[in-house]
């Protein structure tokens, strides 16, 4: 099964949002869409939520606006880079969804290689005589 990109009515549901705007919100959805795929190619099947979540960060706050204050309540919201951005952690996702970004084990060695020694052998190279205490 291939990767469908989420809609803005399911943008709209993920945000809590009875109404939305479906032209800004498509836009958003296919940027946020094209983002993911600078990370992984094809998009996995369930990286709708990692599209999603791109995408409703611009969507509710597009400025990228890091501190508000209404009367006497003030919020400070994590700042970013403005517009359409993916996180450290929406990466890692990506990845995961993906099949990558364990850990894992390169053995160089060939196939082919023999196991018995290529240095000289000390008996052949020293012979019998060693300086007294190394015997």
């Amino acid at each position: 099964m291939a990767f469908v990109s989420p809609t803005a009515e399911q943008l709209g549901m993920y945000l809590g949002m009875a109404e939305i705007d479906g032209d800004r919100a498509d836009l958003l959805i296919q940027q946020a869409v094209a983002l993911a795929q600078s990370v992984v190619r094809p998009l996995p099947d369930d990286a709708s939520a990692v599209v999603l979540s791109v995408a409703g960060r611009a969507y509710v706050n597009p400025q990228q606006v890091s501190y508000e204050t209404i009367g006497p309540m003030s919020v400070q919201r994590p700042t970013g880079s403005g517009g359409l951005y993916l996180t450290k952690a929406d990466k890692a996702a990506l990845k995961s969804l993906a099949g990558r970004g364990g850990a894992f084990t390169v053995d160089p060695t060939p196939a082919s290689a023999d196991p018995s020694p290529t240095w000289p052998v000390d008996e052949v190279f020293f012979g019998d005589e060693f300086e007294p205490g190394w015997s």
